[in-house]
């Protein structure tokens, strides 16, 4: 079953309609979190940024280890940078949600390295099997 080589080198394998569901409801949560966190950052500043960051940390660690791979971090980690950068372009009326304050830099910021930390993390392929155990 395992093909030798890099797993760059090996084909890709089409994942199943509710694996990409899965994947796509990640996105939405994502993007979800996203505009909350923005609302929520500025409002109640130093805990509000602690629970928008803690709470994009948790949906990307959640996703990686609901789906078993890393792409489950990536689903959440692009659904809420689309959601803030849309949301940091100023309106025609001159309206904005971000202020040009340090909570809305650490925000952007901060999330941006969350989800990068997170994929990092993600889980990764384990072989499987006693006979790959170290002692056995």
């Amino acid at each position: 079953m395992n093909e030798p080589g890099s797993l760059l080198a090996q084909p890709l394998k089409a994942p199943p309609a509710g694996r990409a569901l899965v994947f796509a409801g990640l996105f939405v949560l994502g993007a979800v979190i996203g505009a909350a966190g923005s609302l929520v950052q500025a409002g109640w500043f130093p805990g509000g940024l602690l629970l928008a960051l803690a709470g994009e940390a948790g949906l990307c660690l959640g996703g990686a280890r609901a789906v078993g791979s890393r792409g489950g971090a990536v689903a959440p980690a692009a659904g809420w940078m689309l959601a803030v950068i849309l949301l940091t372009a100023s309106r025609p009326e001159g309206d904005f949600l971000f202020g040009a304050g340090t909570g809305s830099y650490l925000f952007l910021l901060g999330g941006m390295a969350t989800a990068v930390i997170c994929a990092t993390l993600g889980q990764r392929r384990q072989p499987g099997g006693d006979a790959v155990r170290l002692g056995k």
